[in-house]
C-alpha cells in the first residue's frame, strides 16, 4: 500500500529546485529592500557587510519570504503544511534533554576553540552587535538572530529539505546520509564565519538534524537553534563588555 505522505512530498530533485528558489527569492528582496535603505549605495554596503542594522535587515525580510515560498510549494503539493515541515510540538523530556546536549556541545566546542587560541567569539559577531548597538538597531538584530533565522533556517533545512529526502521505510543509514548533507547545505551560506567557525555550525546543523530524526519535530529543532543563537548573542555581549 501506497504512504500517502510519500505521495504528496517533492521528490528530491524538485525538492532541491524549491530550496533554492525559495531562499534566491528571499535573497533577492532582502537585496532589494537593503539597496533601498541606503539610498542605492553598493559601496557604502560592500564596505561595511556586517552592518547590524544591514544584516539584521537583511535576516528580517529573506525568512518571512523563503518561507512564503515553500509554503506555496506545500500548497501546490495539495499536502498539510504543518505535517509537511514537522511543526509537532515535541515531547518536554526531549525538548530537555536536547537542550542539555546542545548546552554540553557549546561548552565543548568553545573549550576547543580557546585550547587553540581560536576567538570564541567571530569578528562577524563583534562587529555586528557592536555597529547595532551604535546605531539603534540592536533590538531588531536580537529579533532577528534568535526568532527569524531559527524560524526561517529551520523550516528550509529540517522542515522542507528533510521531509523531500528522508522518505517513510527507507533504510536508517540513507536517512542519516541526508542528514550529513542537509547540515553541509545549511553550513554553506555562513560564509560570513572562517572554516573553523563553520564547521562549528556543521556541527550544529548535525546535531539538531539528528534530533528531528528521532524525535520528528521542527518545532524542538527551531527551539535548540534559538538556544544556539542566543547563548551566541550573550556570549558576544560578555566579550564585547568585558574582553574587547
Amino acid at each position: 500500500m501506497n504512504d500517502p505522505k510519500a505521495e504528496n512530498s517533492w521528490g528530491f530533485w524538485a525538492t532541491l529546485g524549491w530550496a533554492f528558489l525559495a531562499y534566491a527569492a528571499g535573497q533577492a528582496a532582502a537585496s532589494a529592500v537593503v539597496l533601498w535603505w541606503t539610498g542605492g549605495d553598493l559601496a557604502a554596503v560592500a564596505a561595511n557587510p556586517y552592518s547590524g542594522a544591514l544584516v539584521a535587515l537583511t535576516v528580517l525580510i529573506l525568512n518571512p519570504v523563503t518561507i512564503a515560498v515553500l509554503l506555496g510549494a506545500i500548497r501546490i503539493a495539495n499536502a498539510n503544511a504543518l505535517e509537511y515541515l514537522g511543526l509537532v510540538r515535541p515531547r518536554l523530556r526531549d525538548a530537555g534533554k536536547s537542550v542539555v546536549l546542545l548546552l554540553v556541545i557549546i561548552a565543548l566546542g568553545d573549550a576547543f576553540f580557546y585550547a587553540i587560541g581560536h576567538p570564541i567569539v567571530s569578528p562577524f559577531q563583534q562587529i555586528a552587535v557592536r555597529s547595532a548597538e551604535a546605531s539603534g538597531w540592536l533590538v531588531p538584530l536580537v529579533i532577528a538572530t534568535i526568532v527569524f533565522a531559527p524560524l526561517g533556517e529551520e523550516i528550509l533545512f529540517r522542515g522542507f529539505l528533510f521531509r523531500g529526502f528522508v522518505r517513510p521505510g527507507q533504510p536508517r543509514w540513507l536517512s542519516m546520509l541526508f542528514v550529513v548533507f542537509i547540515s553541509v547545505l545549511f553550513a554553506l551560506p555562513h560564509v560570513q564565519y572562517d572554516l573553523l567557525d563553520m564547521s562549528q555550525v556543521l556541527v550544529f546543523g548535525l546535531f539538531v538534524g539528528w534530533v528531528r530524526l528521532w524525535s520528528g519535530s521542527t518545532l524542538l529543532t527551531m527551539l535548540l537553534h534559538a538556544v544556539f543563537n542566543l547563548e551566541g548573542t550573550v556570549e558576544t555581549a560578555v566579550a564585547l563588555k568585558f574582553f574587547s
